[in-house]
């Protein structure tokens, strides 16, 4: 089930920005959560509408659900959104840069999802 969530994030995501979203299996290092999904926007606006647009269709999903804790909002350079068995980090590009989570978790696989072009 949760890749189908961490699908719709992803889908979500890029319906709302250019930038990269990746998808790191964090599951056999970790044992809070299973997937990051980590993605960017230019600016807090940018940021915002992205984890809006998460929620809305993590929602709407098969067993959607809204996210169990949502940090960040205030001043959205970094919007966390913890679903459980998958965190959802929407980053200003700049922040994205600074905290470099695909290094940091460089040693964890990625998960290759097909998105529809027109998500």
């Amino acid at each position: 089930m949760s890749t189908e969530l961490v699908t719709l994030a992803v889908e979500a995501a890029t319906s709302k920005t250019s930038e990269p979203t990746v998808v790191i299996d964090v599951g056999d290092l970790l044992a809070i959560t299973d997937y990051f999904v980590v993605t960017s926007g230019s600016n807090d606006r940018q940021v915002r509408a992205i984890a809006e647009e998460v929620e809305r269709r993590v929602k709407q999903g098969p067993g959607g659900r809204g996210p169990k804790t949502v940090e960040g909002l205030d001043d959205a350079r970094w919007i966390l959104m913890d679903y459980g068995d998958f965190v959802v980090h929407v980053f200003v590009e700049e922040t994205r840069r600074f905290y470099d989570l695909e290094r940091l978790w460089g040693d964890a696989p990625r998960l290759e999802l097909t998105v529809p072009a027109e998500a």
